[in-house]
């Protein structure tokens, strides 16, 4: 058994404490039996049995509610040993056994009437009488004290209880909330990269022999996209490694699209950007959305489109930024790899910031994304 949880320090006060007091308390009652070996050894039985009160409440709750019984059936003197009896019902009543905590504190209130009114003249002391009705009324008034104080402490216990889940389900949920924020993050960044890596690949596979010097510049974009890739990646890591931690490079925004719109040519796709609106800066929210938004747009464009132009439009309104991204097509039929999550990504980044997002075949051939992002918040953010 396990005896670092019991409580040690309460019980021994308890037992002191009732012990002693009893002492003073029969000084005062001399119509009453002095304490003697059977009366000390009946109070210890009951503080003893509160060092178990936390694990098993019930037998306890009975077992301090009979000890008193017995005590003033004895004819013993009124005292600290109720306290007993209040200390082992409190228990009961706060591990969720109220009935079992009041049947308890009912045997002890109903044994006293039995003995207070008719038993007592067959029970010590020999020359007792038996008992005042208004006494009974200061015992009825320290069973409903007991009663609801320990109701109160269970009610408070179980509201923390409930405050204690609602804030560990809360933690969860963002725990998981930043675990797709992180898997959304890594998705985009590995899937542009290693589309510009697979196609320039190819071009260096293809022209090794005939072309080394074409080669060679597939290699130089492979080694540039991978160092870009291999520092993103790092980066989101680091976050993970140290949450709440400051990123060591700021996130990527609209301001960077020149060098996603170069790292796409690369690839052989011809891409042509045109900015429409007053250019002020966006929330870092709604600037990392628009910039993965068009970065995810290009990487489907360049796996799965046999388009080798694209166009991208970003507007910029005064409460939102709408991105169109067009090709096109057709659509190469052919398994160009990837999760299939790209879309589903980019739904999520915008509905996380109340914006949409639309995605499918133009009416005159090929494939538009068309973003909308609700930017109202950057006065606020700017202040």
């Amino acid at each position: 058994m396990d005896t670092r949880r019991l409580p040690w320090l309460t019980t021994a006060v308890l037992t002191v404490f009732v012990q002693v007091g009893t002492t003073f308390a029969a000084e005062g009652q001399s119509d009453r039996e002095s304490p003697d070996g059977f009366a000390r050894a009946l109070l210890f039985a009951g503080t003893a049995a509160l060092l178990m009160r936390h694990r098993h409440p019930v037998p306890v709750a009975y077992f301090t509610a009979g000890t008193a019984m017995v005590y003033l059936g004895a004819g013993y003197p009124y005292g600290p040993v109720l306290i007993t009896v209040a200390v082992g019902c409190f228990a009961a009543v706060v591990a969720g056994h109220r009935y079992a905590a009041w049947g308890a504190v009912g045997m002890l209130w109903a044994g006293h009437l039995l003995i207070a009114h008719w038993l007592y003249q067959y029970l010590p002391p020999g020359d007792d009488g038996p008992s005042s009705w208004g006494g009974e009324v200061v015992i009825a008034v320290w069973v409903v004290a007991i009663a609801a104080v320990s109701e109160l402490a269970r009610t408070r216990r179980e509201q923390w209880a409930k405050e204690r889940a609602e804030r560990e389900l809360a933690a969860q949920r963002r725990a998981d909330e930043e675990r797709l924020r992180m898997a959304r993050e890594l998705h985009d960044v590995l899937a542009h990269s290693i589309s510009v890596i697979n196609v320039q690949a190819g071009v260096g596979l293809a022209l090794l022999d005939s072309d080394p010097e074409q080669a060679r510049t597939a290699l130089t974009t492979i080694k540039a996209a991978s160092k870009e890739a291999l520092g993103e990646v790092r980066q989101v890591l680091d976050t993970l490694r140290a949450p709440g931690a400051a990123p060591r490079a700021p996130a990527p925004g609209l301001d960077r699209l020149p060098e996603l719109v170069e790292q796409a040519r690369s690839t052989g796709l011809t891409v042509t950007v045109t900015t429409e609106g007053r250019r002020a800066s966006l929330p870092p929210g709604a600037d990392l959305a628009a910039f993965r938004i068009v970065q995810e747009a290009l990487t489907n464009v360049v796996r799965h489109s046999e388009s080798r132009t694209a166009t991208v439009l970003v507007h910029r309104a005064p409460d939102a930024v709408t991105l169109r991204v067009d090709d096109e097509g057709p659509a190469t039929g052919v398994e160009a790899g990837g999760s299939g999550n790209g879309l589903a990504g980019m739904r999520e980044r915008a509905a996380a910031l109340g914006g949409t997002i639309e995605a499918g075949p133009r009416p005159d051939g090929g494939f538009r994304v068309t973003a909308v992002l609700p930017t109202r918040t950057a006065p606020e953010e700017n202040q």
